[in-house]
């Protein structure tokens, strides 16, 4: 039996759009939908329903955090259909919820990316742990989006030779070296380096590093140039102790 008053929690809210969490339904059962819909907005979140997965597919995704507690068994299509037909796009955590559970349906469901798989009845508390879980999965995901979002359009700014620049820079390479690798001066490579350092907002080396690993670029393959070794085979004769 759920509990209202047990389910309800402090709401999890972007700190940037200061919208409410979402959360989409999707059950062909009205009571069910009802149900779910009254503990959601218990919780202090945002309930959106649908009792058909072509009602969900037409409905616009709204932009704030969000999650599915999706029914396997819908008048349409099946409820693991609607999770591999949206597989190939941005979508929110899945949350299965089925009258008729069994095991390889729930495999199946957990292979593909789903967070978890209820069999109804279930605890309003587990539910609620799982929802927040996923809203919070889902809030790092947008934030990771949109820093990476940032960042690929500061790249878009370097010119044709900075992009060149930039493997040099995070490479390690001293500023000569990179520099003869390019054809170019010192004092210009000195230059692109930090137009570079300025339109990507790095403040340090390390921060440029951080920057070009979440951007996916390369490093340079470039090799520092090796010192001479030194040997020390040295004959006894030659030393003057034969």
């Amino acid at each position: 039996m759920m509990n209202f008053a047990e389910f309800a929690q402090p709401q999890l809210r972007s700190p940037e759009s200061h919208v409410t969490p979402v959360v989409y339904i999707v059950d062909d059962d009205v009571s069910v939908r009802e149900s779910l819909e009254m503990l959601i907005r218990c919780a202090g979140w945002q309930p959106i329903t649908f009792a058909s997965a072509q009602d969900f597919l037409s409905h616009p995704q709204v932009s704030a955090p969000s999650c599915l507690i999706l029914d396997v068994g819908l008048p349409d299509i099946n409820g693991l259909d609607l999770q591999r037909q949206i597989a190939e796009r941005y979508h929110p955590p899945i949350i299965f919820i089925t009258g008729n559970g069994d095991i390889p349906t729930s495999v199946r469901a957990i292979k593909a990316g789903a967070l978890d798989f209820l069999t109804k009845p279930f605890r309003s508390e587990h539910l609620r742990d799982l929802v927040r879980a996923a809203l919070a999965q889902d809030f790092e995901r947008r934030t990771r989006r949109t820093q990476l979002d940032g960042l690929q359009q500061r790249f878009a700014l370097l010119t044709p030779r900075e992009r060149e620049v930039l493997p040099l820079v995070v490479s390690g390479l001293l500023n000569k070296q990179a520099a003869a690798h390019l054809g170019i001066s010192e004092i210009t490579y000195q230059i692109h380096r930090t137009n570079v350092m300025r339109k990507m907002k790095a403040g340090s080396l390390a921060e440029l590093v951080r920057i070009a690993d979440a951007l996916e670029i390369p490093v340079s393959c470039v090799r520092r140039p090796q010192r001479p070794s030194v040997r020390f085979g040295f004959a006894t004769a030659e030393l003057g102790l034969a």
